[in-house]
C-alpha cells in the first residue's frame, strides 16, 4: 500500500434507552431509542453524501452498536459488506455502577468521586462480580479477560489487540473501514491513533451518530481527520461533555 492512504470511520452508537434514563450502562445490552435510530440513519446519510462508503464494518457485541451499524449501512446502501465483531470493542465495563442512576450515584458517593471514576484515565469504579458463563456472547472467553470493572486504560489495553489483529489488516488491504462502537472504546482507539496523552484524552468527547473520518498513511499513522458534519458534531460533542455521565 506504499504511498496510499487508508480511510477509517469511527461511529459512536446513537442514543440508547439507558442514555435517555441517565443510567450507567457499560456491558448491559440495551437497545437504541427512537432518537438513537434517527442518529444512526443520519450517520449513514452523511457517509453517502460525502461518498465515504465502507467496505467492511467492525462492531462490538452490544446491540446498540450493532443496530447503529445496520441502520447506518442501510442508509448508505452498504448492508451487504462483510461484518466482523469483537467483545474487545465493547463499551467500558462500569463495574458496580452499571444500572445505577448517575445523579443518585453522585449524591451517594459525591460528585468528585464519581467524576474520578468516570473521567480519570486509570481509576476504575468498584468491581461488579458477575457470571460471564451465563451470557452466550462471553461464555467461551477465558475468565481472566472478563472485566469486573474498567478504567479507560483497561479499555485501551483490551481494545488494542483487536486493532492490530482485526481492524488494521483491513486498512492495510485498502478497505475503507467502519468501526461502530461506543464512547469509551472509540476514545481509546482515537487516543492510540492520535497519540493523545491521558490528560488530552479526558477532554475528548465523541458525539453520537457523527462519522469521524481518518485518513491514514501506509503505516496507519494519521494524516488527517474530520467530521462529515463539523457543525453538528461540535454541538453534539458539547452536549456529551455536559452529560452527568
Amino acid at each position: 500500500m506504499s504511498g496510499a492512504m487508508a480511510t477509517l470511520i469511527l461511529l459512536r452508537h446513537g442514543q440508547s434507552e439507558w442514555n435517555l434514563a441517565n443510567l450507567f450502562t457499560g456491558w448491559v445490552d440495551v437497545d437504541l431509542t427512537e432518537k438513537g435510530e434517527v442518529e444512526a440513519v443520519r450517520g449513514g446519510e452523511l457517509m453517502l453524501g460525502a461518498d465515504v462508503l465502507p467496505a467492511v464494518v467492525h462492531t462490538s457485541l452490544q446491540k446498540r452498536a450493532i443496530r447503529t451499524a445496520e441502520l447506518g449501512l442501510a442508509a448508505c446502501d452498504r448492508s451487504w459488506i462483510p461484518v466482523r465483531r469483537s467483545w474487545r470493542l465493547n463499551e467500558r465495563h462500569y463495574g458496580a455502577l452499571q444500572g445505577k442512576d448517575k445523579k443518585e450515584t453522585s449524591e451517594q458517593y459525591g460528585a468528585d468521586q464519581v467524576k474520578i471514576w468516570r473521567r480519570s484515565f486509570d481509576v476504575p469504579p468498584p468491581v461488579l462480580e458477575w457470571d460471564a458463563s451465563a451470557d452466550p456472547r462471553y461464555c467461551e472467553l477465558p475468565p481472566d479477560v472478563i472485566p469486573g470493572s474498567e478504567c479507560l486504560a483497561d479499555v485501551l489495553a483490551r481494545m488494542l489487540p483487536y486493532w492490530y489483529d482485526g481492524i488494521a489488516p483491513d486498512l492495510v488491504a485498502g478497505r475503507t473501514t467502519l468501526v461502530a462502537a461506543h464512547g469509551n472504546s472509540l476514545r481509546a482507539l482515537a487516543m492510540h491513533l492520535e497519540g493523545l496523552t491521558p490528560d488530552e484524552v479526558l477532554e475528548l468527547n465523541i458525539p453520537t451518530g457523527q462519522p469521524r473520518v481518518y485518513e491514514l498513511d501506509d503505516r496507519l499513522a494519521v494524516r488527517s481527520w474530520r467530521y462529515l458534519d463539523p457543525e453538528s458534531a461540535a454541538a453534539a460533542a458539547e452536549a456529551v461533555s455536559r452529560q452527568a455521565g
